[in-house]
């Protein structure tokens, strides 16, 4: 089985390969920042000019942008997607992944979330089928939202691994009024669990939620 780095590696080369991104080979296929950091910058560089996404370019970049470590980073992946595929289709990719994915899946699909909600800024990024462009531009930001709450509040509650609670827990909405009336029970259970959890981050970042 890859470990995270082998798997982030990957979906650095597939990135490379199907955006046909102009990156230098790999001097240490083993150092996977360095990596990282070369392809996010020749993306960057990318959108700045005229990028033209093919479809096949949507997996790939969610895929980076999951499995990418750094939560400050993974944003060089998820805006070209918002931008030329749109944000109902981006944020169903993400919550299909908290759903089914790996531990690791769901909590890079927390931490990409955050980008989820950007505007489209990219002017000079589009996607190659022109229907699609026009539907990106048109988009709702606040489409799949709720979905989204609920499943990462069933996720934090049912789901005990670490990294996955640490990821779901800044963005998830502790206040009963942001869930239909069924799920009040279950945001009491998610902040109980969170005052009571060994790790302090977890016992910390609970208290700033409820009491902002």
């Amino acid at each position: 089985m890859e470990d995270g780095r082998q798997l982030f590696l990957k979906c650095l080369a597939d990135t490379v390969r199907v955006l046909r991104l102009d990156v230098a080979p790999e001097s240490d296929a083993g150092d996977e920042r360095q990596r990282g950091h070369q392809v996010r910058a020749a993306l960057r560089k990318a959108c700045r000019q005229e990028l033209v996404l093919p479809e096949a370019s949507f997996g790939v970049l969610m895929k980076a942008a999951v499995h990418d470590p750094d939560p400050s980073f993974n944003r060089q992946f998820v805006e070209p997607a918002l931008n030329a595929f749109g944000h109902r289709r981006v944020r169903c990719a993400l919550l299909d992944y908290l759903r089914t994915g790996t531990n690791q899946e769901r909590a890079g699909a927390a931490r990409a979330w955050y980008w989820s909600a950007l505007p489209l800024q990219l002017s000079k990024v589009r996607a190659e089928d022109s229907d699609i462009e026009s539907q990106a531009a048109a988009d709702d930001r606040s489409a799949v939202v709720g979905e989204w709450y609920e499943a990462a509040l069933r996720e934090f509650v049912n789901n005990e691994h670490l990294d996955v609670r640490r990821s779901i827990l800044p963005g998830l909405p502790l206040r009963t009024s942001a869930y239909p009336p069924e799920l009040h029970d279950l945001v009491e259970v998610a902040v109980t669990i969170a005052r009571s959890h060994p790790d302090e981050y977890i016992r910390h970042r609970v208290e700033h939620q409820v009491s902002g």
